[in-house]
Formats: structure tokens, C-alpha cells, sequence
């Protein structure tokens, strides 16, 4: 769950619980109507703590309250009230009592039929979340239907951001610059991602544009589910209609790999396949696939072209490192090698991909890696304690427990203790021990997770057997675990349980 739909989340439950204690200032922070989660959440909550068994609410109680009522009978009744809350309303149309939704179904189809680019754009995100429930594709669809007959005019106004009192646009000619200027094109730009790519499905059904738009978009796109719908439907476009230089350089340009990706296969329609050569050192993994294979396809050698971008100090970068690796063989490590003696500015992510190519060739030497988990790069001493992992029993232990003691860089502790970690046994556990108190949060959290996967009601921890030692860091664990686990854990290890064991 992202830190947005908690967000939507909270603010539903504490509005519906400020509402319950008979205040109304806990709906100002989501009267918003593109807050879907907020009003599902709402929604819950009210029918979660209001009791079915005391008096029905009166007249004078809030709507929303009447609404979410657990008695179906009050809701059906409050359906009733002129200018209901519309979320609300979209909800009871997915309601489980047949009245309610009927009832629920007549006001919502009134409310689009009499505004519906409000209606629309207000409340199709909500809408596309309940069409998730058994009851919750009526609604989805009526919108659907509104969107696919005649264009609806987008409203003079432009809605704020969520979260913010909506208002009035400036003298623009259009809300999405786009002539004629509909909900739909509007519900494409929306900010809430299902309902971007519900518009978007629906525009490409309309055929609405040609090949040149189709792959604009795809470029522009952030959203990558969005940004592969429309480079699929560009793509389409290219093999039926014949190459377009200006939608293939707009795919080429795109922020998503897979939308770049698609560029690259598309310069072979277009007859540009010697321009594969330009996109080996891209910055995606896939592209760079892509563009190897064109090359073939070309006549061309991917290798000699990648090794000539490494060998190159103008024009060596870390995924033109990345690119050679991906294509280099055993005997080319001494090349990669050599790159991890640059210096200068931008040299650590080029060392860094550097190492990352030797653990992808097999070619990684534990004495060659061992002072990177000291080098000044992040990146590097993270590279370089992937690299020593596998071979993490052959390293002095003494060395990298010096090497988490603080004082000395985040980075290198970080790196220092994956290694220790890596080594397993009871080195593993001493480090996670002493990092338990450690100042720094992140190793604090992380030591603590480690501790924490040696337990398995299946097998016994990999540690010493009726070791004391082992005993005794478990003694330091107490607040990690409960009685029984520590026991269970104690009993695998045949340690004695110590008498003062408890749930810390």
C-alpha cells in the first residue's frame, strides 16, 4: 500500500469519525470528489462503528451519516434527499441491497444526464474503484457509454489539485490544449492513474488519432502502463501504415524503456537500421537488447561496437560499461579491470559498472574487490559487497567487523556487514547483534530484520549447536522475538532456556 492511498485512507476514517461525534470539520480535508479511497474508507467506517440496533437517525443528522447507515432502509431513505453527496451515491449503486442500488442507480443516471462533464470528471475514479465490487460495473458502464457517444465539452473551470478548493481556469483556450476540448481529453491527463488509462483504452478504441499522435503520447507518457498502450497502439499504426520517421524518433525520445525499446525495432521498418549502433549504450537493459539484435539483423557485430565505446575514454559511460558486459566474453575482464583505476568526476559510477560487468562475466576477484568496500562511491562499495558475498568466507572476519564500527561512512558499513551477513553463522549473528543499538536507523532496522529470519518453526537456525556464545547473543534478542519463539529457537539450538526469557 503506497503512502497516497494511506493518506486517502486515513482521512476517510477520521472524517467519518469526527462526523459520528457530531462534528463536520473532519469532511473539509477530502470534499474533493477525486479522492476515491477517501470516500470508500468513509463509507466503511461508518457502517464499521455505527450500531444497527440503536434509533434510526433523524432528519437533522448528517446525509453522509444516513448514507452509510448499517439499515439498508435509512440508506434507501436518504437517496431521497435532494443534492446527496454524489461519492456516496456512486457507492450505494454498488450497494448489496437491491433497493438501495436501484434507488442509488436513478439518482446518479439524473446527475450525469443533467451535468455530465462534472459528473464525469468528478466521479469516474471513484466509479473505476467500485467496478471492482460484484454489484460495481452498472456504474462503470453508464460512464463508458457517456464517454464513447458525442463528445462532452470540458467545463469552463479547471479542477485543483486533490486536496485543494477548485478554481476558475485563466483565460486559456483549452483545459488540455487540445481542440475540441473534452472530458475525455481531460480524464487522459487526470492525475489518478487508473483513470488515465481507462480514457486512454477509450480514446484508442475511437480511433481518434493517427501515428504521429499515438506516438507523441507514448513518449510523453510517465505512467509506464499508460505509456506501453499507447507505443502498442503507434506501433500497430507503423506496421499497417508504413514507416514515419516523426513517430518513430517521438518513440525513440520516451521516458519508458519499453516505449524506447519499441523505437529501436521500429528504425528496421523504417529503413534506419544503422542507427541501432546509437542506442547500445542506453540507459535500459532492454533497450540495449533491442538494439544489439538490429544490429545483427544489420549485418552489423553488437561486440566490436560495445568494445569500442569502453576503449574509448570520450565516450565510455556507465551503460555503455553495462552494454559490453552484457555482450563481452571471460577474456575481456582485464578491459573492465583497468576501468576500475578512473578517477575524476562521474568515475564512481563508471567503477561501479565496472564491477557490476565482472560479476556478470564470472571474472570478480576477492582481492582485487576488497578495498572497494572502502571507496569513497557508494555505488562501488555497494557493487563491491555484491561481488564479495559469494566468496564472503575467504575474507578476514576481523577486517569487516572493523569496517561496521561507527565512525566510518554509511556506505561502507552498509557494504561492510552485507558481507558479514553473507558469511551466515554465528559471525552473521554477532554483527547483527552489535548493530541492534547501533545510531544509525537504517543498520538498526535492517540488523533487526536479519535477527528476526533466523527463526523457522521448520528447521533449526543455522548456528553452532549448544554453543554459548550463541546462547548469550540470543540473550540480547529478547525484544525481537516472543517466549515461545525464543524457546522454540533455544530448544532447536539445545541451548538452556535462560530464566529470564520474555517478550521484550
Amino acid at each position: 500500500m503506497g503512502a497516497e492511498t494511506r493518506r486517502q485512507i486515513e482521512e476517510g476514517r477520521a472524517a467519518a469519525a469526527a462526523l459520528m461525534r457530531g462534528g463536520r470539520t473532519g469532511l473539509a480535508g477530502f470534499r474533493h470528489p477525486a479522492l476515491p479511497l477517501s470516500w470508500i474508507a468513509f463509507d466503511a467506517e461508518v457502517r464499521d462503528t455505527h450500531s444497527p440496533w440503536r434509533p434510526g437517525p433523524g432528519a437533522a443528522d448528517p446525509i453522509e451519516i444516513r448514507l452509510c447507515h448499517p439499515d439498508g432502509r435509512v440508506r434507501e431513505a436518504a437517496l431521497a434527499v435532494p443534492r446527496a453527496p454524489l461519492p456516496l451515491v456512486v457507492i450505494r449503486c454498488a450497494d448489496w441491497a437491491p433497493a438501495v442500488r436501484e434507488r442509488a442507480r436513478q439518482v446518479l443516471a439524473g446527475a450525469l444526464a443533467a451535468d455530465p462533464a462534472h459528473t464525469l470528471i468528478d466521479l469516474t475514479p471513484l466509479v473505476l474503484r467500485l467496478a471492482r465490487r460484484e454489484q460495481g460495473t452498472w456504474a462503470r458502464d453508464l460512464f463508458e457509454g457517456a464517454l464513447r457517444g458525442d463528445p462532452v465539452p470540458a467545463p469552463w473551470w479547471r479542477p485543483a489539485r486533490p486536496g485543494q478548493w477548485w478554481r476558475p481556469a485563466r483565460a486559456a483556450r483549452t483545459m488540455t490544449g487540445e481542440e475540441p476540448d473534452t472530458v475525455l481529453a481531460w480524464l487522459r491527463r487526470s492525475g489518478d492513474l487508473p483513470t488515465r488509462r481507462f480514457a486512454t483504452r477509450l480514446t484508442l478504441d475511437s480511433g481518434l488519432f493517427g501515428v504521429r499522435e499515438l506516438a507523441r503520447r507514448a513518449g510523453e507518457e510517465r505512467d509506464p502502463a499508460t505509456a506501453l498502450v499507447w507505443a502498442d497502439a503507434a506501433l500497430a499504426a507503423l506496421a499497417a501504415d508504413g514507416p514515419d520517421d516523426e513517430a518513430v524518433d517521438s518513440l525513440l525520445r520516451g521516458h519508458i524503456p519499453m516505449v524506447r525499446a519499441g523505437g529501436v525495432t521500429a528504425l528496421r521498418g523504417a529503413g534506419r537500421a544503422a542507427e541501432a549502433a546509437d542506442h547500445l549504450a542506453d540507459r535500459s537493459g532492454l533497450v540495449r537488447a533491442c538494439a544489439r539484435w538490429l544490429v545483427r539483423q544489420d549485418g552489423g557485430d553488437p561486440y566490436a561496437l560495445c568494445r569500442a565505446l569502453v576503449e574509448d575514454p570520450d565516450r565510455v559511460t556507465p551503460y555503455a560499461v553495462a552494454g559490453f558486459a552484457e555482450c563481452a566474453r571471460h577474456a575481456d575482464a582485464p578491459l573492465l579491470r583497468a576501468l576500475l583505476e578512473r578517477s575524476g568526476q562521474g568515475s564512481g559510477a563508471l567503477r561501479a559498472a565496472a564491477v557490476a560487468g565482472l560479476r556478470a562475466l564470472d571474472a570478480d576477484d576477492a582481492e582485487l574487490l576488497r578495498p572497494l568496500l572502502d571507496d569513497p562511491s557508494p555505488a562501488v562499495a555497494r557493487e563491491a559487497s555484491l561481488s564479495l558475498a559469494p566468496p564472503a568466507g575467504q575474507l578476514p572476519v576481523a577486517w569487516l567487523t572493523a569496517r561496521i564500527a561507527p565512525g566510518l561512512p554509511p556506505h561502507t558499513r552498509r557494504a561492510a556487514y552485507r558481507v558479514l551477513h553473507a558469511r551466515g553463522g554465528i559471525d552473521a549473528l554477532r554483527a547483527s547483534v552489535e548493530l541492534l543499538t547501533d545510531p544509525d536507523p537504517g543498520l538498526r532496522r535492517v540488523a533487526a530484520q536479519r535477527v528476526q529470519s533466523l527463526w523457522s518453526p521448520e528447521r533449526p537456525p543455522a548456528l553452532p549447536l549448544g554453543d554459548p556464545e550463541v546462547g548469550a547473543l540470543l540473550d540480547r534478542c529478547t525484544g525481537l522475538f516472543g517466549e515461545y519463539v525464543m524457546g522454540r529457537m533455544r530448544s532447536q539450538l539445545g541451548i538452556p532456556r535462560a530464566p529470564h526469557d520474555a517478550i521484550g
